[in-house]
């Protein structure tokens, strides 16, 4: 297949097939600098109480809740979560979430400002109307949502009738993210999601008749049985739905890590050629529909606030992804939740009983965390910069971190010069550009600024970088 220009802010990105196959294949998505396998046991919850009292209290902040539960099990995924039709164990659950925000709301401060709120899972639907009342409510009691805000929840279109869409825009979501994955029957008796067109597209409707201001879809590539005209087919669905965002994201197939996966059989995933051929069909037929390449595997409409963002130079980027917000503290609720306040980071329990029996002891559910020292700050901004701008201002850069570019990263620019060669960047002593061919590969010129990367190593499985 030939090489697709891409239309993406100010410039044209390129996918370059022998680039990226010439590149390391897996990498971290750099949701967090340093990434959540360099967290350590070490920072429990005084470390996190410590935290919390020095945060400066009035700042808006970013909430993430997480919902466990879902009734079936897709088998590609590697989520944490809990797969039961019991909704009464949610009960429970929410019972816990409550005495965790309890545990938390001392050292806020009184009601702070919420400027971001994140529903994720499993399955955030899995929660009946008055259950996700319940847990609205505990947000009203300690938050004051900002008029400007963003509330996004993760949506199962097989499980969400119109009638909840509209209770959800009641309590106050206004973004949602659906999941599709694929709309090839095959693909789906596959991994075990059976989902209509009809009920999603119900559901988008459903959305924009209640006023929600966005509507993000998520596809997956790489999956058992795919093919570039079956993925056609999807795309060609997907864009009648007409999304405001879309997300495209590569299927890391890791039986002996997720036991899920198992039951998906091998043979029937694609090669690595293949999901390349599916990839780059995709990413030509997106642009070519009018979205815009955002980061990484990110779309969406030139008019969405996440392609204005990109182009005023305010994206940025947490563990939710690409966001339009200026950089917020977030608090995370509920098992294995991921927060960060100020220069920390905070991973609660991964396992529910183990969450369950830390607040029953009367503690803040911390299974680990890390405190970023001067060296990660500074590689942290980087970073940052590079994913959602594409480009460092090296002389406002020194300013800002009271070093020399050149002294400091000595070790780095070796590669850097390398990749410059390869045609991924373009490095001057004031400036360091990603290219067109380089922005898809935006995680491999990231990589090169990782110290943890570089010098220590770790057991994490990262998932593959394009």
């Amino acid at each position: 297949m030939k090489t697709i220009p891409i239309v993406s802010g100010q410039e044209k990105p390129v996918f370059d097939r022998a680039l990226i196959a010439a590149l390391p294949a897996s990498g971290p998505r750099y949701t967090s600098y340093p990434t959540a396998d360099r967290f350590t046991a070490a920072f429990g919850q005084e470390q996190y109480r410590s935290t919390l009292a020095l945060r400066r209290s009035g700042r808006p902040l970013s909430l993430y809740i997480h919902i466990p539960f879902c009734n079936t099990i897709c088998y590609y995924c590697g989520c944490n979560k809990i797969i039961t039709k019991d909704t009464a164990r949610a009960d429970t659950y929410l019972d816990y979430l409550e005495r965790e925000m309890a545990l938390i709301a001392p050292h806020l401060g009184g009601r702070q400002p919420l400027a971001q709120l994140h529903f994720g899972g499993g399955t955030p639907t899995f929660l009946n109307d008055s259950q996700l009342e319940r847990v609205f409510a505990l947000i009203r009691r300690h938050f004051d949502l900002l008029p400007e805000g963003e509330y996004s929840i993760e949506i199962d279109p097989r499980k969400v009738s119109r009638e909840t869409v509209r209770h959800l825009g009641r309590l106050g979501f206004n973004r949602m993210s659906v999941g599709i994955q694929d709309f090839d029957p095959r693909v789906q008796r596959a991994v075990n999601r059976i989902q209509s067109v009809a009920e999603t597209r119900a559901v988008i409707e459903a959305a924009r008749e209640t006023g929600f201001q966005s509507v993000s879809v998520d596809l997956i590539y790489g999956l058992p049985h795919q093919s570039v005209s079956g993925i056609a087919a999807t795309l060609d669905t997907v864009l009648d739905l007409n999304p405001d965002r879309l997300a495209l994201y590569h299927y890391a197939h890791l039986p002996h890590l997720f036991k899920p996966q198992r039951r998906i059989d091998t043979a029937a995933v694609p090669d690595s050629e293949t999901k390349l051929d599916i990839l780059q069909y995709a990413v030509g037929r997106l642009t070519a529909a009018g979205y815009l390449f955002i980061g990484m595997d990110h779309f969406a409409k030139p008019g969405d606030k996440l392609a204005a963002a990109l182009k005023n130079g305010r994206l940025q980027r947490n563990f939710q992804g690409y966001s339009t917000h200026a950089d917020c503290d977030l608090i995370a609720l509920g098992v294995s939740g991921i927060g960060k306040i100020g220069n920390t980071y905070i991973q609660n329990e991964k396992d529910i009983e183990a969450y369950y029996a830390a607040i029953d002891q009367g503690r803040l559910p911390v299974l680990r965390g890390y405190t970023l020292n001067r060296d990660d700050l500074l590689r942290r901004a980087l970073i940052q910069e590079l994913m959602c701008r594409f480009s460092l201002d090296i002389p406002t850069y020194e300013t800002a971190h009271s070093i020399t570019f050149a002294d400091y990263f000595a070790t780095e620019l070796a590669d850097l010069h390398r990749m410059e060669q390869q045609g991924l960047l373009r490095l001057t002593p004031d400036n360091l550009h990603v290219t067109p061919k380089g922005r898809f590969l935006i995680r491999n010129i990231a990589m090169v600024f990782d110290y943890h990367l570089r010098h220590k190593t770790t057991q994490a499985a990262y998932s593959q970088t394009v």
